[in-house]
């Protein structure tokens, strides 16, 4: 049986590769700031896309996406930010989450959901 890390890596890399097939540039993978992080940092065209992946076995009743909370979404971007502000990018951004189903550590379905959310704003 997988551990809980050892999931996370397999669908990382099984993210990674889905998006160097489909011609990304990964900059980074779990980008930390402070306490904040960001598990794939990629690059297509004119476009700089912050991912997160969320891996889960097949049999599992709740699709992986539905695990990215409004409030993990604000802790994404807030970190996104932070490596805008640090590496002064000017690229549009976006962000997308990708599900990745394993069964016994064999991944059977990566699937890519580009433009999953947009950053909130928040009005007084």
């Amino acid at each position: 049986m997988l551990t809980k890390k050892e999931i996370g890596i397999l669908g990382e890399n099984a993210a990674a590769n889905l998006l160097i097939e489909k011609g990304y540039t990964i900059l980074e993978r779990n980008y930390r700031i402070n306490h904040l992080e960001v598990d794939i940092i990629a690059l297509k065209d004119d476009t700089i896309v912050f991912v997160e992946v969320k891996t889960r076995s097949a049999d599992f009743l709740v699709s992986p996406s539905e695990a990215v909370s409004i409030r993990k979404q604000g802790l994404i971007v807030k970190a996104a930010d932070g490596y805008v502000r640090h590496y002064n990018r000017q690229e549009n951004a976006r962000f997308d989450i990708i599900n990745v189903l394993h069964d016994n550590g064999n991944v059977v379905s990566v699937e890519h959901m580009e433009d999953a959310y947009y950053p909130r704003v928040i009005t007084y």
